[in-house]
């Protein structure tokens, strides 16, 4: 998949713009505060319907207006093209797959699958566990059909659950510690299924870029996997009813990246972590084009930023053999190193929010 066309309107200081990008590799260049995140941050809109650089919509949205949109024409891996859109004004959205309306987010998730790497991302195995579940998450949803309807009715069920213990009403709460059960077994195994395909795939996108000894990651379920996830809802629903949640279940889940047998993160030093972080993210793009072959697009905040230029140069050799739509920004065009090997790419320059192709 790929982006033939992309327009935006309203997105920060991109008034309104359109581009006809590379299926390749696409750099976009210019200085800070120019409208080189603007532009990344649109397409990640357009994937995920919300921003990865603001928690609200509204300081997304340009000044003196009401709402942002951001479409695109794109190419199947079967040939066929997909008109897809977004309108968000900060309470309501709009989203319209081949001229139809969704009422759904998730309809552009499939439709146009998103990987980012912007310098928050090396936070990945430094942040709590939530981060680290999103990321496996995604992995799972573009992967296995049964899972987001999965999570979706557990997160219901584990709803219902915690309402009852937080007013003290037990008499349906073993009718909803099954639900709980049955699905978050599904989401649990799902998990499992997917980091058993992605170790190996990680473990060799890693070795292009660190040697490092022996790699390990790991699912930590959420509870005791020992026991049965029933008995341990069982055991603790005394400490669930005093706090008034569920401390055990899929929704506690986390996973460890093991490095010789240590915590990566405690063992590595800052400029490996952020080679393990990249890596990861790589390799859940290549997984997905190994079972589906639809990768979506990888964007690339901030190129130069955290990592050196012999990894830049790692980075866009593997980028290139991947054969996928990937979007790049840097301050100068000379932080991208050496272009000449690359067979396909186009360099965009963004100045006050315009943007031209170079």
């Amino acid at each position: 998949m790929s982006l033939l066309k992309l327009d935006i309107y309203h997105v920060r200081n991109i008034r309104q713009e359109s581009i006809r990008p590379s299926p390749a590799i696409n750099f976009i260049v210019g200085e800070n505060a120019s409208g080189k995140s603007s532009l990344i941050e649109a397409i990640f809109i357009l994937g995920r319907a919300k921003s990865f650089r603001s928690v609200s919509i509204k300081p997304v949205i340009s000044l003196d207006q009401q709402d942002l949109i951001v479409s695109a024409q794109a190419l199947q891996p079967d040939g066929s093209h997909r008109h897809l859109g977004i309108r968000l004004d900060g309470k309501d959205f709009e989203i319209r797959v081949n001229h139809q309306s969704s009422p759904k987010k998730s309809d552009l998730a499939y439709a146009l699958p998103l990987q980012l790497i912007h310098p928050k991302s090396y936070e990945l195995l430094d942040a709590g566990p939530q981060v680290r579940r999103e990321f496996i998450d995604w992995g799972v949803f573009n992967d296995q059909n049964n899972f987001l309807p999965a999570w979706r009715k557990f997160k219901k069920a584990l709803s219902q659950r915690n309402h009852l213990l937080k007013t003290k009403h037990l008499e349906q709460i073993n009718v909803w510690d099954k639900e709980v059960v049955y699905y978050g077994t599904i989401v649990n195994d799902c998990r499992q299924q997917y980091l058993q395909k992605f170790k190996p795939v990680f473990i060799e996108i890693l070795n292009r870029f660190l040697d490092i000894g022996h790699i390990d990651i790991t699912l930590l379920s959420g509870w005791d996997c020992a026991k049965p996830f029933q008995q341990v809802l069982t055991e603790d629903r005394d400490k669930d009813l005093r706090y008034g949640f569920t401390h055990s279940g899929p929704h506690r889940a986390d996973f460890q990246l093991m490095v010789n047998d240590r915590l990566a993160r405690d063992f590595v030093s800052r400029g490996q972590l952020k080679l393990l972080v990249l890596s990861l993210k790589l390799a859940q793009v290549q997984l997905l084009a190994n079972e589906r072959g639809n990768i979506g697009c990888i964007l690339i905040d901030d190129f130069a930023a955290e990592l050196d230029a012999a990894n830049r140069a790692k980075l866009l050799a593997y980028l290139a053999e991947l054969q996928c739509q990937v979007f790049i920004t840097a301050t100068e065009q000379a932080d991208l190193g050496e272009l000449s090997r690359l067979k396909e790419y186009k360099m965009f320059h963004v100045e006050h929010g315009y943007i031209k192709p170079l």
